[in-house]
């Protein structure tokens, strides 16, 4: 009974619609967490290389709801969605992700913000529903790769935001 439980832990039930990508970012984590609490902020980082966004609304509380749309460099718009299902300051953020409120496609981020030394890992687990959808966001959005340097482009942004503050 002890082995199944112990490989059951190493082996989720979800691993087969999982994508989980982590980083170690230069920045004290309540920083790197505050980076996802403002529109200001998350402006001016989020997305892969190349993408840039225009947000339409934003309330981030549990239950509030961020709607933007995501510009990718080649000009195709993706209308985008997320309602914030869980905020534990600086530790762990929830979410559900879509294209819009009724997304029977939506998924669920899990981001943990954990002190590592004087910076922080960050950790993004996400979980769709079925493994076809992670597998179309892998193999059609490039969701791993993306996740990647969307995580270096929050590094870049807030390193950058930690530098300026520690010249003030």
């Amino acid at each position: 009974m002890t082995g199944a439980r112990q490989e059951a832990r190493a082996e989720p039930a979800t691993a087969d619609r999982e994508i989980v990508i982590s980083r170690v970012i230069s920045a004290p984590r309540e920083l790197v967490f505050e980076a996802f609490t403002e529109v200001r902020h998350l402006s001016r980082w989020w997305g892969p290389e190349g993408f840039t966004t225009t947000t339409w609304s934003f309330e981030f509380r549990v239950g509030g709801e961020w709607d933007f749309v995501l510009h990718g460099p080649d000009g195709t718009d993706y209308q985008e969605w997320i309602s914030w299902t869980e905020i534990a300051p600086p530790e762990r953020i929830a979410l559900l992700h879509g294209e819009s409120r009724d997304d029977p496609n939506a998924f669920e981020s899990v981001l943990t913000f954990a002190p590592d030394g004087t910076a922080t890992r960050i950790e993004m687990r996400t979980v769709f529903p079925t493994k076809e959808l992670r597998d179309e966001a892998v193999e059609k959005y490039h969701a791993i790769e993306g996740g990647r340097q969307t995580l270096s482009n929050l590094a870049a942004y807030v390193t950058e935001i930690s530098r300026l503050g520690a010249e003030d």
